[in-house]
């Protein structure tokens, strides 16, 4: 069972793991340098995000992330020893159904990511041939599909 909580400055050590642990099972196109550059930019980043982390009940492990600004997810990482176990399907639906984000980027060299953003109603509206920082890793704007999104009633 997974706990969805609000992420605070308190807790940017422990995503910051769950960040390198996800990065490290899913970006192999990185190189080292370009990880340990990245590092110490989330501290710059997060708190202009709205975070949301998954806990596990069995033992209060913080095992993923979102990070949303506005109607756009901006970080979404699943600690590698948690993927495929339904994490980042539960805060991808948060993010979609309870802060209503209907955009992201995902590096086109992450073929695992853009399969599970399009099984979950994404489509690729755009391409930029760089990432956020200028560097060669190409980057694909996802849109949720209209049909996807769910519906509420006031």
């Amino acid at each position: 069972m997974i706990n969805l909580e609000v992420g605070t400055q308190i807790h940017y050590p422990i995503l910051l793991k769950v960040w390198e642990s996800s990065v490290r099972a899913t970006h192999d196109f990185l190189q080292e340098q370009d990880i340990q550059a990245l590092r110490p930019l989330l501290h710059t980043y997060f708190p202009d995000l709205n975070i949301t982390f998954a806990r596990l009940c069995c033992d209060s492990s913080i095992v993923g992330f979102t990070g949303v600004s506005e109607n756009r997810i901006e970080m979404l990482f699943v600690d590698a020893a948690q993927r495929g176990k339904g994490v980042g399907k539960r805060l991808l639906r948060h993010a979609i159904d309870v802060q209503r984000a209907d955009e992201l980027d995902v590096n086109e060299q992450n073929p695992q990511a853009i399969t599970f953003y399009k099984k979950h109603g994404f489509e690729t509206v755009g391409r930029s041939e760089v990432d956020g920082q200028g560097r060669p890793y190409p980057l694909l704007h996802m849109k949720l599909r209209e049909t996807s999104q769910v519906i509420t009633y006031e």
